[in-house]
């Protein structure tokens, strides 16, 4: 009896204890499932945060290329840019691991591009059905993940619109990030606004849908990727929220990161660490078996979680630099764009006061004449005071006062274009800015034939009266030296528009421009005259694309022709 007593105790004993550790086994088990679960997620969102500062960083390219001199000059075709631009584009693509760098005209086809040399070169082609160069067109810059028309891999295209309707295009791949993925495990992928994997550690992954999608909108997504269509999910989601791959039986458990600027969302897929026995299973284990393993689990997770945390930390030590060093990148850029405009700005002022220095002796003459006749209607008014000719004394005094205003004009208009130029840009009269530069030039522009339209007093377009006749004074001076030793001497304006766009032109019918100097026309110090600088075209370009214009040397039968656009107020 004592015996049947005593083994019943022990078997009441071993069961509580299976129980008991059959307890702690499931405790244990979802405390390291959670802690597991959070550590998925915390990795998704760092390499969240390495992919948005891979793109961030080729995002600044296209804006910093769209002022580069190089595709200003291939943007207006001048002869040989395209190659000297074909070169620069290359060597960049190199430098910063871009798969392609290229620069598309006004027309839709690629002018210049970094894999000019390849017998799939991009230069030549049609690129106006993309979404990125219209979007880049219309709203100054544009984005598009698509398969290449012609490597056929996929890749992000960042556009920024360029100098005379062109567009600067770099693409990047994600083949690099792809391997460290899959050298990392588990299954990385990311999806865009429409549950689409763009990117994936798998590549037969890409272009599958991660949720149900109307076929009217695969279509449209597909078409904008240029794949023939969509493919269904590669995976399988069970009841718990497991991830399964086809035909393999692990268990994933899947985190995904909030959507960037771009609502892209990188999804991570890890297989389970952890015990998932059910305490019912744990009970026909014994005791100590239990223990053991619960001791030996314990002991697992908290290296494998020393080692993840190990990796985190590596993760967002890289992540900080990168953010730093894009960081100072930013800030050198505008120290060194505040430091360029103080240059420009500088620059022009002189420009400005040269010309002061080469229309001095014409407003000279103009002023002297009025000088003249003011001392003798002075000296005729005091002979008819003494005669008691007050009415005739009053008119000489009238006429004093109109030449005296006309002094005063001339003058004025020459403190004006001498001082600093605002900073700022206000509807302008182009009326009031002729007759300044028409002022200042009266006494070259009266030795030939000056023939001008007639300008509507409200015609008015963006920027400053300073800096827009600074522009003229340039190319009138210009044109009347070119026209120093011909007969028949004639400068021509003319003005057109065009939706929000003004178009002024500036021909003359002199020897015309040299070919050696066309090319280098728009390029500092280039000049064909002994005393001249090559500055002026120059300043007067930069002084047009600040406000959203352009000026260029516009084919011409003879003589010379420049063209201004400019935007209309």
């Amino acid at each position: 009896m004592t015996r049947r007593l005593n083994l019943t105790w022990l078997l009441a004993a071993c069961l509580a204890a299976l129980i008991a550790a059959g307890l702690v086994g499931e405790i244990v088990r979802q405390r390291a499932a959670s802690a597991f679960a959070a550590s998925v997620a915390a990795d998704a969102r760092l390499r969240q945060a390495l992919l948005d500062s891979e793109i961030a960083r080729f995002r600044l390219l296209p804006q910093t290329l769209a002022d580069d001199r190089d595709v200003i000059a291939a943007a207006d075709r001048k002869p040989g840019a395209d190659r000297r631009l074909d070169t620069k584009l290359e060597a960049f693509a190199q430098q910063i691991g871009a798969s392609a760098i290229y620069l598309v005209g006004e027309d839709g086809f690629a002018i210049s591009a970094s894999n000019w040399r390849r017998p799939d070169s991009f230069v030549g082609r049609d690129y106006r059905f993309r979404r990125y160069y219209r979007d880049a067109l219309k709203h100054g810059d544009g984005a598009q993940f698509a398969l290449g028309t012609v490597s056929h891999r996929p890749g992000l295209y960042l556009a920024r619109k360029a100098a005379g309707d062109c567009v600067i295009v770099i693409k990047l791949d994600f083949d690099r990030i792809e391997a460290q993925w899959r050298t990392a495990g588990g299954e990385t992928f990311v999806t865009n606004r429409d549950g689409v994997i763009l990117v994936a550690s798998r590549p037969e992954w890409r272009f599958a849908m991660t949720r149900p999608i109307a076929p009217a909108r695969q279509k449209a997504i597909a078409g904008d990727i240029g794949t023939p269509g969509l493919t269904p999910t590669p995976y399988a989601i069970d009841g718990d929220g497991f991830l399964h791959r086809s035909g393999a039986t692990a268990r994933l458990l899947l985190a995904t990161s909030a959507p960037n600027r771009d609502q892209w969302r990188v999804n991570l897929a890890l297989p389970i660490r952890v015990a998932v026995t059910t305490p019912m299973r744990s009970a026909q284990a014994v005791a100590a078996i239990l223990a053991l393993v619960a001791v030996g689990a314990l002991r697992w997770l908290a290296q494998r979680n020393r080692r993840r945390r190990e990796r985190t930390a590596l993760l967002e030590t890289a992540v900080t630099e990168r953010t730093a060093e894009l960081r100072r990148e930013m800030e050198e850029r505008t120290a060194l764009e505040q430091r360029a405009a103080l240059l420009r700005e500088e620059l022009r002022l002189a420009n400005r006061l040269a010309t002061l220095g080469q229309v001095t002796a014409s407003v000279a003459h103009e002023t002297a004449q009025p000088v003249a006749a003011i001392r003798n209607y002075a000296n005729s008014a005091g002979q008819l005071l003494d005669l008691g000719a007050s009415a005739e004394v009053r008119e000489n005094l009238t006429a004093i006062d109109r030449l005296a205003e006309r002094i005063g004009v001339i003058t004025a208009q020459l403190r004006g274009f001498a001082r600093k130029a605002g900073t700022g840009e206000t509807a302008v009269s182009l009326a009031e800015v002729l007759d300044g530069a028409r002022l200042l030039m009266k006494e070259r522009l009266a030795a030939l034939t000056f023939e001008t339209p007639a300008i509507p007093a409200d015609l008015k377009v963006r920027g400053d009266k300073v800096r827009l006749e600074q522009i003229l004074v340039n190319l009138l001076q210009n044109a009347t030296e070119a026209l120093a030793a011909q007969p028949d001497a004639c400068i021509t304006l003319a003005v057109a528009t065009e939706g929000e766009t003004l178009r002024l032109t500036v021909s003359d019918n002199g020897p015309g421009i040299a070919p050696e100097i066309a090319d280098r026309l728009f390029t500092p110090f280039a000049t064909s005259r002994a005393e001249g600088l090559g500055l002026g075209l120059v300043i007067a370009q930069d002084i047009a694309q600040e406000f959203g214009g352009s000026l260029r040397l516009a084919p011409s039968e003879t003589g010379a022709t420049f063209e201004l656009q400019l935007r209309l107020a």
